[in-house]
């Protein structure tokens, strides 16, 4: 059985990743709306896309950032006990 701190390591790479997708996505958005509007020249087209990804993305990341906390909670409880003030 893994200790708490190895799956609070764990925890806290995985948060890393979810955010460093987040961002490297976004900048892709970025890049591929700035793309749109050089292309064709409508800017309003590129600023919903963007937009539309934007929030997609935040709110996956938000979404995964708390299920990994709930994951760490629930290994902390298993290993620390019920009992453990929190």
């Amino acid at each position: 059985m893994a200790s708490y701190s190895d799956v609070q390591k764990a925890v806290n790479t995985e948060k890393r990743r979810v955010w460093f997708a987040w961002l490297a996505g976004n900048l892709l958005t970025l890049f591929i709306a700035q793309a749109i509007n050089v292309l064709t020249g409508v800017p309003t087209v590129a600023a919903i896309l963007f937009v539309v990804v934007f929030l997609l993305l935040t709110m996956t990341a938000y979404r995964m950032h708390a299920a990994l906390n709930r994951r760490a909670e629930r290994e902390r409880r298993q290993v620390l006990g019920e009992d453990y003030p929190a």
